[in-house]
This record gives C-alpha cells, structure tokens and sequence, in this order.
C-alpha cells in the first residue's frame, strides 16, 4: 500500500510551528504534494527532514506559491514548470512540479504538485489564472495520452459542482467558482479522463469539504470549498482503495486554512 497526501500548508514555517509534524509522524504518507510552501529549498528540506527525496519549484515572488514532492520512494526524473523550456511569467512560478518515482514493482509513477492561481473576479488576475488553466489542460492531455500511473494534486482553487462549496448560491460570482472555471474541470475529466478520487470516494455530498477561511466560525460550522484534487488516471484511480480529508478535530488543532487530501493505493 503507497499513501499520498496533498496538503496546502499555507506557509510550511508557520504548518510546522502548529503542528505539521505531529500529523506527518502520525500520518506516514510516503509522498508528500505540498503548495504554497513559501520558504527556499534549505528551509523545506530541513522542516521535512531525513529520509526524504524532494523535489521543489519556489516562486520568483518572494513569499508567494511555492510547490514541492516529497518522496520515501526513489525519484528517477523531475520536471519544474509548465514553460517547456522558456522562462514562465513570475506569477506562473512555484506552481507545478513532477516527479517520476520508481515503485517497488518497477513500475514508473508520476506524481505532480500544482497550486493554480486563486484570482479575482473581473481583474487582470483571471486573465492569468485563465492562461494558466489553458497551460495546465495542454500538460494533463499529454500525460493522459501517455497513459500509465500518474496523478496530479493539489489545491485547484476551484469548485467543480454545487456541492463542492457550502455556499454555492452566494458565489456564482466569485473566483473559484465561476462557470468559466468549471469548464476546465469538465474537460479534464469528461474529455481527457481524470478521475476526481475525493468525489469519487466521497460519496455525493455536499463536501467534504478541504478549505475553511480562517474566519469568523467557517471551521465550526462546516462551511467551506472542496478546492484540493488528486486527480489519477484511469490506471492509478483502479488502484486507488480509501481516499479521506484528514479535517483537524477543532479549530485551534488546525495547522493550515486546508485540510490534506489523502489517498491509499494498493501498488
């Protein structure tokens, strides 16, 4: 059995400061998907410690995005960026990292972190978060068409359905949940074949849900966005036999504004 865990930790200096390594130590996933890591690779490496292979794309702005794979399992390629080869915007960096991890079997297992851009509503951002999208979508048809085991995680910053955020009415008009949005996620999994393992081992909903603001009683009362993915390919999502969100017990337990997505594969 492999574990993998998503998790954006809203900052891996302040995830470990509340606690991120209690959970990790009681956890034992053997790969780790981190965004919005927001620290240079000597400080991520120390945070996670011995024992694990990482791969890491920090962001040109300083303090901002940030994403990393962290691996028990032997790394044989990395590939940072979805530029192919030209430097990417700024604002597009720290926001994709693969690695290909040599499983016991001798099989090959892509596995890639992304943190795609939040935006605004009717700004320049969502023209950056949109560019970003199309590059993304190119990127998840050539690995589909590769076929194989491969799974690409991490925080999305959209709803797909009604029933991946609490109060759908009330943001039809918000990013992260615009019609626009949705319809890339209708192309990767109607049209390129990603399986959406939490909705798939989810049940129907509503939920469960993977981000609460950190105000007001958002946390308590339940009242959040189901906006991290692990998305495998047809191969990997045959595999995959629990997918669970490890929602922290209370609000002063939590050491992220997300919750990880954590799914077992029988590999």
């Amino acid at each position: 059995m492999l574990t993998i865990a998503t998790a954006n930790v809203n900052g891996i200096r302040a995830a470990y400061r509340r606690g991120m390594d209690a959970w990790v130590a009681s956890r034992t996933p053997d790969v780790m998907l981190l965004q919005e890591v927001r620290a240079p690779d000597e400080i991520l490496n120390e945070l996670v410690g011995e024992g694990w292979h990482i791969a890491h794309q920090a962001c040109d702005i300083k303090g901002r995005a940030g994403v990393a794979v962290a691996s028990r399992l032997p790394v044989t390629a990395v590939r940072v960026g979805l530029g192919k080869g030209e430097p990417e915007p700024p604002v597009d960096t720290g926001r994709w990292v693969e690695a290909d991890l040599e499983l016991p079997s001798g099989e090959r297992l892509t596995v890639v972190s992304t943190y795609i851009h939040s935006g605004t509503a009717g700004t320049p951002k969502m023209d950056e978060k949109y560019a970003y999208l199309e590059k993304v979508t190119e990127r998840l048809r050539e690995l589909s068409a590769a076929g194989g085991l491969a799974v690409v995680a991490g925080d999305v910053n959209i709803a797909h359905k009604n029933v991946d955020i609490k109060n759908w009415k009330g943001n039809q008009k918000s990013a992260g949940f615009l019609p626009e949005e949705r319809a890339y996620l209708d192309t990767w999994f109607d049209e390129l074949g990603w399986v959406d393992l939490g909705r798939k081992h989810g049940g129907e909903g509503p939920g469960p849900f993977t981000w609460w603001s950190w105000r007001g009683q958002a946390f308590v009362n339940d009242s959040g966005w189901r906006i991290d993915y692990q998305l495998a390919t047809p191969a990997l999502a045959e595999r995959a036999v629990k997918v669970e969100v490890d929602r922290a017990d209370d609000y002063e337990s939590r050491w992220s504004d997300h919750a990880a997505l954590v799914a077992t594969y029988d590999l």
